[in-house]
């Protein structure tokens, strides 16, 4: 068969007898060699992205980046021009040799070229959790961190430090608190409730009770935003998270951390997890008495909404450092000055 392409730059006809032939040519003859981006930002700012990726996943994608107010063109492998292009890929491992030469010649000559999720990751500040693979989590540097000693050991000196300095500072309103409890309904001042921890490990967490004693009596359920069983000192301590503080304490013990996924019951999570992928990996880290699902997702309690929360708390293993945790705790105490609890 005979093939026939036409280059503009040189304004002539050029014959092939095979289309690895005219591929070839192609590689060697149709880059030029990109202005890189300023800064890694511009990049995450880019209007308008290029996706390769198998021909069956191009309906995934678009359903996924049907909100987003970037312009998405895909496996357009006629690109010539490179200057200030982000070129993302998807299940790169499916696309033919050539497609893939495609991509890594794309890299040589100086475009922005990485993993579609990884990108997304980065843009949008959560982490598209329907596109995670496997490969996700395995041929990452960054998840390295788990079992990073310096990382953990830091992490728990400003758990302890921050949990014994919130302690001391809200004693007066704990105690208020309480009285309150109290004297508005029978029952405990405290609500122990069983929960899962890190490595999937059981631990009781500790509350300030915002409900009625036979909240439960049906069986265990979701709270909803404005649930029937929460008293009106319940609704305050809710609102203000005071509800909240006694969890210091389970900071202190190591059952959780100041920052990091809430901490969910096992009745759900067995639920949740056949539901969102890779939904128990939120347990590679201590769970948090405040998180990045927490401070960037207003309260829920449906499978989309813990989809939502999902996408946060995999972003933050995968980025969390001493300053996101800090930036973290900072906002908390913005939302709940401002009171945008729950």
């Amino acid at each position: 068969m005979l093939y026939l392409t036409f280059f503009y730059e040189k304004n002539t006809l050029l014959f092939f007898n095979n289309c690895q032939e005219l591929f070839d040519l192609i590689m060697v003859n149709k880059f030029k060699k990109s202005k890189s981006f300023k800064a890694p930002k511009y990049a995450y700012k880019a209007k308008e992205i290029y996706v390769y990726c198998p021909n069956d996943q191009v309906d995934v994608i678009q359903e996924v980046l049907a909100g987003s107010d970037v312009k998405v063109v895909f496996n357009d492998y006629h690109l010539t021009n490179l200057d200030q292009k982000v070129i993302t890929h998807f299940e790169n491992t499916r696309l033919s040799n050539d497609e893939r030469e495609f991509l890594v010649s794309a890299t040589e000559y100086g475009a922005w070229v990485e993993p579609l999720v990884s990108y997304l990751d980065e843009r949008c500040g959560y982490t598209e959790v329907s596109l995670l693979k496997s490969s996700y989590f395995l041929h990452q540097k960054a998840f390295s961190i788990l079992s990073t000693k310096r990382t953990q050991r830091a992490k728990r000196v400003i758990d302890i430090f921050s949990a014994l300095i919130l302690l001391v500072l809200t004693a007066p309103i704990s105690v208020i608190a309480a009285l309150m409890i109290k004297l508005e309904s029978p029952g405990p001042i405290f609500y122990r409730q069983k929960r899962t921890g890190q490595y999937n490990i059981e631990f009781d967490v500790i509350k300030f009770r915002s409900m009625r004693t036979d909240a439960e009596k049906g069986g265990a359920q979701w709270a909803t935003k404005n649930d029937s069983r929460v008293t009106k000192v319940g609704k305050f301590i809710r609102k203000t998270r005071i509800d909240e503080l006694p969890q210091l304490l389970n900071v202190l013990k190591g059952e959780m951390s100041m920052v990091g996924p809430r901490p969910e019951r096992e009745i759900f999570i067995e639920t949740l997890e056949n539901e969102i992928k890779y939904y128990r990996f939120r347990h590679a880290v201590k769970p948090g008495v405040t998180g990045l699902a927490q401070v960037s997702y207003p309260y829920g309690a449906s499978v989309q909404d813990a989809i939502w929360k999902h996408k946060y708390d995999i972003h933050y293993i995968k980025h969390h450092s001493t300053y996101i945790d800090l930036k973290i705790m900072l906002h908390t105490v913005k939302v709940v000055v401002m009171g945008m609890g729950r």
